[in-house]
């Protein structure tokens, strides 16, 4: 048995981790886009560095597109086996990927506007005919449940509490008489989440394959979330007249942020202004964690003994249309736009941004991850001035973060995590998922807690079992 990184090796997107077994059975783990990596992004989705049409099984661990994007290039270019995923997960990948190809599309329309020859124009990753036939591969596992895929491979989901749906992937492979244990973390949340519940415990494991991102970390903010929106909001909007604006991913992030104005709501201290949420996949989102309530911890259980709609208050506007979106734009009025992506590398918040940047009354608030060369990094770093749309900006506007809004677990929650192995019998532990400088720490947080063979994999690297 072998397994090769072919993503999120040494970095933090494009996840996808093959394991062969010796009769040749291939199991991908993730397929993930690559995502803001500046100017090699592109040429790293154009190419697997394997045949999509040699792998047998595929196992998503959660929707987000950095672990879903490239599933149907995958299946365009010959994958046609069965994709396994937690009913949550399957429900928020069919509109992510969706929304994925429809920006593929656009993009390949309007760069081939300018390109005369046939042979010359680009061609999207994939089309919404290519993710229709992805979605007619899934199948469902639920939580807890050790499922038969074939003789010699059983699969059993955890929750993992990062977005729902969310899972950690946990392989029992037979192969020449002998049984090995693989686990993947997928993306690990944070032990006590506004929303979700934290992430379970599972069995023993020969191999881990570990998460990284914020191997260096800590989320530590000195003031509940609450308290920290409502200070800046009120500081913003009613004081300096101005707006916030939240660059926020349309998943998970965007449903907090909701649940915790609600709760300001539910206190009677929210601020009277607008919010909107300039996100159409936003809303589709939110419906869909509203479908899952088994993924809700006991907190927010409590607060649907008062309140139906956890997501939902005075002020809020969902906006759908581009003409809404631009209009915001013209209206000077105090309020809080929460718009994606969370990296600010593209959508309606650039827009938002570039509108807001040069004027000292706003905010520009940053709640989840940020990769250093994003426009959301770059902001976060204290860049003064930065381009957008063909153009340089001053940075006028205070910008400010959140940090314990990550999805991501810090290094505390990733070792609590890893708390319930017994280091001595795991074999090789792998990091993914992370940026190399932040795995090197982390390896060593990791080896300071008992375990031995720790490795960094190199893209495209490959491992004997």
């Amino acid at each position: 048995m072998k397994i090769a990184f072919h993503g999120a090796a040494r970095a933090v997107t494009g996840s996808k981790h093959l394991i062969t077994l010796n009769n040749e059975t291939q199991i991908l783990l993730d397929c993930g886009l690559f995502q803001g990596m500046g100017d090699i992004t592109e040429g790293l989705n154009e190419s697997f560095g394997f045949d999509p049409a040699k792998v047998t099984y595929m196992i998503l661990s959660h929707a987000h597109i950095d672990h879903c994007g490239l599933l149907p290039k995958l299946v365009s270019e010959g994958f046609n086996g069965p994709i396994y995923c937690t009913p949550a997960t399957r429900d928020l990948a069919r509109i992510l990927l969706l929304d994925s190809a429809k920006i593929q599309m656009q993009d390949a329309e309007y760069a081939n506007r300018k390109i005369k020859r046939v042979e010359d124009q680009e061609m999207p990753l994939y089309t919404d005919k290519d993710v229709n036939k992805t979605l007619s591969l899934f199948k469902t596992v639920s939580y807890d449940q050790d499922f038969e895929i074939d003789p010699n491979i059983t699969l059993r989901f955890t929750d993992a509490g990062h977005i729902v749906g969310s899972a950690a992937v946990h392989l029992k492979i037979t192969e020449d008489g002998k049984v090995t244990h693989i686990t993947f973390s997928g993306d690990v949340g944070r032990y006590g989440d506004l929303l979700l519940k934290s992430p379970q415990t599972f069995p023993q494991a020969d191999y881990i394959i570990m998460e990284s991102t914020y191997g260096d970390s800590l989320h530590v903010d000195l003031e509940p979330i609450e308290n920290m929106l409502l200070q800046i909001i009120k500081n913003t909007c009613e004081v300096k007249k101005g707006k916030v604006i939240i660059p926020a991913f349309s998943v998970g992030r965007t449903q907090e942020l909701l649940y915790a104005l609600n709760g300001l709501e539910l206190k009677n201290q929210l601020p009277d202004v607008c919010y909107y949420v300039d996100s159409p996949l936003s809303l589709e989102a939110t419906q869909v964690l509203k479908d899952h309530p088994e993924v809700y911890n006991n907190g927010v259980k409590e607060v649907f003994k008062v309140d139906q709609d956890i997501f939902d208050f005075k002020g809020l506007k969902f906006i759908e249309s581009v003409e809404e979106s631009k209009a915001l734009n013209s209206d000077d009025r105090p309020c809080v736009i929460i718009s994606s992506s969370g990296m600010a590398e593209g959508g309606r918040v650039r827009h938002h941004i570039r509108n807001s940047i040069t004027d000292r009354k706003n905010t520009i608030l940053m709640v989840g991850y940020a990769t250093a060369n994003s426009l959301a990094g770059r902001l976060i770093a204290g860049q003064k001035r930065v381009w957008l749309f063909g153009q340089e900006y001053d940075v006028q506007a205070e910008v400010r973060s959140i940090k314990s809004m990550s999805a991501h677990g810090d290094y505390e929650d990733l070792l609590q995590f890893l708390s319930v192995q017994e280091p001595s019998k795991v074999k090789q532990l792998f990091l993914v998922h992370g940026e190399y400088e932040v795995q090197q720490k982390f390896a060593q947080r990791i080896i300071n807690n008992g375990f031995k063979n720790v490795n960094i994999p190199e893209y495209h690297q490959e491992f004997q079992l």
